[in-house]
């Protein structure tokens, strides 16, 4: 009688190598399908919305306001005390300098301390922010960037 061979043949090799790669492009895929946040899309109010969350800000929606924006073409004054703020943020207005953006704002709902009425504003270009703050309206009010984390007031840019 013959004697069965159970060893390791190059047919079932190959069959092993096939399933494991079907597999790994199976994983693969569903992770890129899956696995992904999709980029949020700051040109809707829902996108703007969720961006702010993210930095912990809660915002009422509704009043929302909207203006197109002409960056100066030189920043002297406030604007070059305000991109200070920026560049402490990552963005630099000079590198849009003389161009339009827009401007969307927000009454800010759980600022922290009481401290009146404060607003969060984006600036938009292609869908990407170029710069943005915090600011209350009082008289006497305050500006930072737009982390959470920049929630400690300072004064806000003030005229030379």
């Amino acid at each position: 009688m013959a004697q069965k061979t159970r060893g390791f043949t190059r047919k079932k090799a190959l069959s092993f190598l096939l399933i494991c790669g079907i597999i790994l492009l199976l994983l693969f895929t569903a992770h890129s399908v899956f696995g992904k946040e999709k980029p949020l899309d700051l040109n809707t109010p829902e996108g703007r919305e969720a961006y702010l969350n993210s930095l912990g800000w809660e915002i009422d929606r509704d009043s929302e306001s909207f203006r197109s924006v002409l960056v100066p073409q030189k920043l002297e004054g406030i604007m070059a005390q305000y991109n200070k703020i920026q560049l402490r943020q990552g963005y630099d207005l000079n590198k849009h300098l003389g161009e339009s953006c827009r401007q969307y704002c927000y009454d800010v709902t759980n600022y922290p301390g009481g401290a009146g009425k404060v607003i969060v504003s984006l600036y938009l270009q292609d869908g990407k922010i170029i710069a943005g703050d915090v600011h209350s309206t009082a008289v006497n009010g305050f500006m930072h960037g737009l982390s959470r984390t920049d929630a400690s007031p300072g004064p806000a840019p003030t005229a030379k």
